[in-house]
């Protein structure tokens, strides 16, 4: 932690004020409070917070900060989960809220600009009303930002077939320290000029720069979806499922899990649809034509209800190879809805197991999904705490929810002993510390589990080629 006093002096305040006029710049106790943490709970000092409509402003706060060495910290909506807008070092928060402007959508060119302010699910809306489709969809949809998204290379449930968020950014104009602007790529859909600075910026946790400025990438919105809620007897049936739908060919646009455990979880919260026998399931979305889509999901059915081949019996053997044992579908939205609830309504049930969680977003290679999952179970009963795993396995992303009652020592000493043994076990399968979180403060102290001194080296020097004085977003992510 830097020993800097937790105060402005007067110059650099009257400096803030003239860039900032009015309610732009906040600077008491009582205003700066909420700039202080994120979703993840952990707290830091903001000195001040500057809320920018302009890149004027931004370019002219960057320069003071460069001068006068004050650490910086960009943020949008902080839903983010692993500390990566907290300001560890006392310093200036810049909440890119008020440029929050779709300032163009092109249908030829398939191509949106926006601010960072802008929500995403704001974006969809728009773009959908002219036949056009933004995929990306983190779980925070309705409140996170497209700054931030970019900021972390958001995922979301529709990433295993629309990929993430570096998939969809083709330019943008970030600011550096020093005032400096940088222009990287632009509205074409494939560019291989010089180093790829713009996917250099996307997921760097607002370590090198402030984003003021994003070119995305747009698809012709797809005619019509579908979802299927299928139910296993066993965790072990339901990823043999997984592997079924695969090897049918079949790539849908979300496949999630959810365990045993979780399945419990939710029906504390509602009456499940589900009957007693489900202990494993899996939510699937299709889209399509709509002449097209019926076909499959009958295509999905029957890979569902199909042998995968991974013994020489018949499904139904001891081996978890059982096709489901109840099932359900909905086509369109509305009939849609009801099955998406459920998923989303997974982490504010997980309260009602116990009112603390340390939310790990840890991902495998496909093939050792149940490896991982069986590897956590055992973990979980080590410890004596439930361990609740979801998420998107059709890339290999679990979420993996380490309930503890925090006002018991005993339960928190457990809860980051387990922490630390979920991910090495990850790191033995090839697994990564994060599929789409980010590492921000949370995961720093596991960084050298899957990042060699090389690595972290280069990424230093990238870092310091950018920002040689380290004030962008200092301590945070390698």
């Amino acid at each position: 932690m830097s020993t800097q006093a937790p105060h402005l002096s007067a110059t650099q305040e009257r400096s803030l004020r003239d860039i900032f006029p009015g309610d732009a710049l906040l600077l008491t106790p009582e205003q700066t409070l909420v700039f202080a943490t994120d979703a993840g709970r952990r707290m830091g000092t903001p000195l001040a917070v500057v809320r920018p409509t302009t890149e004027a402003q931004v370019v002219e706060l960057l320069r003071l900060a460069q001068a006068e060495r004050l650490p910086v910290y960009a943020r949008g909506r902080a839903s983010n989960q692993v500390g990566a807008c907290v300001p560890d070092r006392p310093g200036i928060v810049v909440s890119l809220l008020h440029m929050n402007r779709i300032l163009d959508i092109a249908d030829d060119d398939f191509v949106a600009e926006v601010e960072p302010g802008v929500v995403t699910s704001d974006l969809q809306r728009a773009v959908e009303a002219r036949g056009l489709f933004y995929p990306p969809d983190p779980a925070s949809i309705d409140i996170s930002t497209i700054g931030g998204n970019v900021a972390t290379c958001a995922g979301g449930m529709r990433a295993l077939k629309y990929g993430v968020t570096r998939e969809y950014v083709l330019g943008l104009t970030a600011v550096l320290p020093g005032g400096r602007v940088l222009h990287t790529g632009g509205r074409c859909h494939k560019n291989v000029v010089g180093l790829d600075l713009t996917r250099l910026f996307v997921g760097s946790e607002g370590t090198l720069g402030i984003v003021t400025r994003i070119a995305l990438k747009l698809l012709p919105l797809p005619q019509a979806t579908a979802t299927l809620l299928a139910g296993f007897a066993s965790m072990e049936a339901a990823m043999h499922g997984v592997r079924r739908i695969f090897r049918a060919g079949i790539l849908p646009v979300a496949l999630e899990f959810l365990s045993p455990e979780v399945l419990d979880c939710v029906a504390r919260r509602q009456t499940p649809p589900w009957p007693d026998s489900v202990r494993g399931a899996l939510l699937i979305r299709l889209d399509g034509s709509r002449e097209s889509l019926p076909l499959e999901v009958r295509r999905m059915h029957d890979a569902l209800h199909t042998s995968d081949g991974t013994s020489g019996d018949a499904p139904g053997d001891a081996t978890g190879n059982e096709p489901p044992v109840w099932s359900a579908h909905g086509v369109g939205r509305d009939e849609e809805e009801p099955l998406w609830a459920m998923r989303r309504g997974i982490s504010p049930s997980a309260y009602l197991v116990r009112p603390n969680k340390i939310g790990e977003d840890i991902a495998v290679p496909r093939g050792r999904l149940l490896d991982a999952l069986t590897g956590i179970r055992a973990i979980a009963q080590a410890h004596d705490l439930p361990i609740l795993t979801y998420g998107h396995v059709g890339d290999g992303n679990i979420h993996v929810n380490i309930m503890y009652d925090g006002a018991d020592p005993s339960e928190t000493t457990r809860a980051d002993a387990a922490t630390v043994e979920v991910m090495r076990l990850v790191r033995s399968m090839d697994g990564t510390l994060s599929g789409e979180h980010g590492v921000g403060m949370a995961k720093k102290e596991f960084l050298h589990l899957q990042l060699s001194p090389l690595e972290t080296e280069l990424m230093r020097q990238v870092k310091h080629a950018f920002d040689p004085l380290g004030i962008m977003n200092p301590d945070k992510a390698y």
